[in-house]
């Protein structure tokens, strides 16, 4: 089974895929990481030539090449490269066709944006997190330590690129569940994601 979570920046898509993967004894797969990882690995060269090449693994540490990128990935610089690579069709039909590999088997709570639509368009549970503009910057500049308002622009910058680019996530996919994580506790969204692979399975 696969359960797809997709959503904007900053609607706590990582933090609750890993935690419904864990509740539902699933393997959780981040396929930001490995936009990630390809932004670090290609600063100012072909972005599109280290996602073809670049060995990324993926678990509790993130390696790149066999290096441990974990913290590396998260900085403000390599968000923002993220972004950018992303839109880039021949680095998407890389990393999709990696992802679509590791999704082929087994059972996987998978999120990131546009997972639903393009990575896993059959999977078992589809859902859409939202959260409000200011809540998902306020829980990015926690994260990041970058102050709330330099998050804001960075975050509204980034919606611009994603409802333009290679990428659309404004909207979820057509048989998605929303999901609006604004004032929930994580254990609310999570005990909701379990009941709806629950439903998946009795069908």
């Amino acid at each position: 089974m696969v359960i797809a979570i997709d959503g904007p920046a900053g609607a706590g898509k990582s933090t609750v895929a890993r935690a419904a993967a864990a509740a539902l004894g699933f393997t959780y797969l981040d396929t930001g990481a490995m936009y990630r990882c390809v932004a670090l690995a290609s600063p100012d060269g072909s972005a599109a030539d280290v996602a073809r090449s670049a060995r990324i693994a993926l678990g509790e540490r993130v390696r790149l090449d066999g290096e441990d990128v974990t913290d590396a990935i998260r900085t403000p610089a390599v968000t923002a490269r993220a972004s950018e690579v992303a839109t880039d069709p021949e680095v998407r039909a890389a990393l999709v066709a990696q992802q679509q590999a590791l999704l082929a088997d087994g059972d996987w709570v998978a999120e990131g944006r546009d997972i639903a639509l393009v990575v896993a368009p059959d999977a078992a549970v589809k859902v859409f997190l939202t959260a409000s503009e200011g809540e998902r910057a306020r829980r990015r500049a926690a994260q990041t330590g970058v102050p709330e308002a330099a998050v804001l622009a960075e975050q509204r910058a980034r919606d611009s690129r994603d409802a333009t680019g290679a990428r659309s996530v404004s909207a979820p996919a057509l048989d998605a569940v929303p999901v609006d994580t604004t004032g929930l506790t994580l254990e609310e969204v999570v005990g909701q994601i379990v009941m709806l692979a629950t439903e998946a399975r009795l069908d």
